[in-house]
């Protein structure tokens, strides 16, 4: 049996791994970030000239201007440079305005993008990992690497990290004008912050466990959903409905109990931030007008200390607190955002970094003719068109081997952990042509010994070895061993798009009558006729509006336009009546007819004409020869085809 599913793929990685991972995906798009600098640094930089201009308005315009009025002094002249004054403002902000939006377009574009690669890559690493790793987890989990996991981190790319840059620079700029108007005011704000963010420290902390539980808390849950949504007619027929209920409300549970431990801790620290900076206005304040009024009185090292405040310099300070105070506050909100897209690009990477499907098989297959060399004697050569030969291209001399179907297992033993072991000591010769039936009980490893065939699975290494007409199965490359077998499973998978479409999926080049010729081999052309569309029917669902023998029947004809030199038959007809897989079996020995066939059949009537049956048995051999020989025999296989057990004394 292939390994356990489970619902987790470890600890993710460490969370600076993971930021430089995202730095790589970000550095594809250096020119447009270095415009998207340029933007926040034109927004930042009117945002503070805009408020050291409070500074001089304040000074040099509102208050001579309030003076002069109540003496009675004409403000004509001071109330026109005041206007210039403020359509220079007007300007200012408008172009940051501008540059705001070009900021907010450039990072939507690069967010975007960036999200398409890390999709690109998930995917191709999806299709390059082995089959184990699917036997091993549930798709439902892995299908929250794609929504949630990257939905978190589209959030991050396109709002948090411009939002932190920006409030970063902000911040820079802000305290570069407040060290310009009061180096005392300055420390005093340095005092408080620092008190903030060892706060925001230890909230933050504890908020990205919570977030990273979070998330895991949401796979597990995606997963079991998935699960139950295959399984609902196996939960309606065994009435299995309160154990899953049970189950998805502990699950359910689990998610609310990380979900609000997550969105507390990310709920209060906002509050908390903005809470401490109103503080810290009332603070600075107060101790300004001290220094104010201080400074009034004396002069020296004290009055260039406290920046010779002034009612101006005071204002424009105290719009620096503010200001300094919105981005402080932003960046800890944003936090939340960063720990949640983190925890999930954690997640995407631990795929990502998972390690490929090994191929490091060199034989390739190639297409091939006979002709005459030099010396006149026959010999193969490569053909780039088709010619029904088949022949295995060697890397080394680019000599060819004709294929002709020879399978060998050479005392084959296998595990899928080295702890338990599946197949004891397997030898099994098919000879190009034959037709082998492997039958046995549920569990004997019938299924396995096709899984090591197909290089689902590699024979470890001092484990015995499979041959495949004389060359070791692994120096074959998965691309063209596969390529030689055609395989028809016992739970078939039709893909959304029309009937045509599926049957061609076994080969995309083959036309139109090629499908149909297919289609009558396997006996499916009647009812896909009688369909509204016939072949054009469009198939949703895994064929949901299908039969399972209707299914099955469009598997056999994806295997037959295949036209593959080996084929695997794994109880292919197993949900079909018996009267249509009378219909067929002409089709099916045609199909297999000068091909080497292996047969996974539980309905043993499929496999009387077999050239050999191997009968498996808790992964030994235990009985191997023709229907006549083991019925004559009468051991497993006797009992297995008529159900009649041989006592010692028969």
């Amino acid at each position: 049996m292939p390994p356990v599913r489970q619902r987790g793929l470890g600890k993710p990685k460490n969370t600076k791994k993971t930021i430089g991972r995202i730095v790589q995906y970000m550095g594809k798009f250096k020119a447009l970030w270095i415009l998207v600098f340029l933007c926040v640094i034109i927004n930042s930089g009117a945002s503070l000239v805009g408020s050291y201009l409070i500074k001089p308005a304040i000074n040099n315009y509102i208050i001579p201007m309030v003076k002069a009025a109540a003496s009675g002094q004409p403000v004509t002249d001071m109330m026109a440079s005041f206007g210039q004054l403020l359509i220079g403002v007007l300007i200012l902000f408008l172009v940051g305005v501008l540059a705001s939006w070009g900021n907010q377009r450039l990072m939507l574009y690069i967010s975007t993008n960036l999200l398409f690669n890390v999709r690109t890559d998930l995917f191709n690493r999806l299709e390059k990992l082995p089959i184990k790793f699917y036997d091993a987890h549930t798709h439902g989990e892995l299908m929250s690497r794609f929504t949630n996991d990257t939905d978190a981190l589209r959030e991050m790319m396109s709002q948090t990290i411009p939002q932190l840059f920006s409030s970063g620079l902000t911040v820079i700029g802000i305290m570069v004008m407040m060290v310009v108007l009061s180096p005392m005011l300055t420390i005093l704000v340095l005092g408080t912050m620092f008190l903030i963010f060892q706060l925001i420290k230890v909230i933050g902390k504890k908020s990205a466990n919570a977030f990273r539980a979070n998330q895991k808390s949401v796979g597990e849950l995606n997963g079991f959903i998935e699960e139950m949504i295959e399984g609902q007619k196996v939960i309606k027929v065994f009435n299995h409905e309160p154990k899953a209920k049970a189950e998805f409300a502990a699950l359910n549970e689990n998610l609310r109990v990380a979900g609000t431990a997550a969105m507390t801790y990310g709920g209060v620290m906002g509050p908390v931030t903005n809470n401490m900076s109103h503080i810290q206005y009332a603070i600075i304040a107060i101790v300004a007008s001290v220094f104010m009024i201080i400074g009034q009185m004396k002069a020296g090292f004290l009055n260039w200390f406290t920046g010779a405040l002034d009612i101006g310099t005071i204002a424009a300070f105290l719009q620096y607190t503010r200001s300094f105070s919105q981005p402080i506050g932003m960046m800890s909100q944003q936090a939340n955002s960063v720990l949640n897209a983190l925890a999930g690009a954690e997640r995407i990477f631990a795929i990502i970094d998972e390690e490929e499907e090994v191929d490091n098989g060199q034989y390739s297959l190639v297409n091939a003719y006979e002709a005459k060399d030099n010396a006149g004697e026959m010999k193969l050569v490569q053909s780039f068109s088709k010619t029904g030969e088949w022949a295995w291209k060697d890397p080394a001399d680019n000599s060819l081997k004709p294929m002709k179907g020879e399978v060998v297992f050479d005392h084959v033993t296998f595990g899928y952990k080295p702890e338990k072991i599946v197949l004891h000591d397997i030898c099994i010769h098919a000879k190009p042509g034959m037709k082998i039936a492997l039958v046995g009980s549920t569990g004997s490893g019938k299924t396995t010994t096709i899984n090591l065939l197909t290089r689902f699975y590699d024979v470890p290494e001092g484990s015995g070895k499979i041959t495949y007409d004389g060359i070791a199965l692994n120096d074959i490359s998965k691309a063209a061993l596969r390529k030689s077998l055609g395989m028809v499973q016992q739970n078939t998978h039709l893909f959304t798009g029309t009937i045509r479409e599926n049957i061609r999926y076994g080969n995309l080049e083959a036309s139109d009558q090629q499908v149909y010729e297919a289609a009558k081999l396997a006996n499916a052309d009647h009812f896909i006729r009688h369909l509204d569309k016939g072949y054009d029917t469009v198939i949703t669902g895994d064929g949901a509006s299908l039969s399972q023998g209707q299914r099955q029947l469009l598997a056999i004809a994806r295997a037959a336009v295949a036209n593959p030199p080996v084929l695997i038959l794994d109880e292919a007809t197993s949900s079909i009546d018996t009267r249509t897989e009378k219909h067929i079996e002409k089709g099916m020995d045609s199909l297999m007819k000068g091909r080497t066939s292996f047969v996974i059949a539980h309905r043993l009537s499929t496999v009387r004409n077999a050239d050999e049956i191997i009968v498996l048995e808790h992964g030994h051999i235990i009985e191997r020869g023709t229907h006549d020989q083991l019925i004559a025999a009468k051991g497993r296989y006797y009992f297995l085809y008529t159900g009649n057990r041989i006592t010692l004394d028969e």
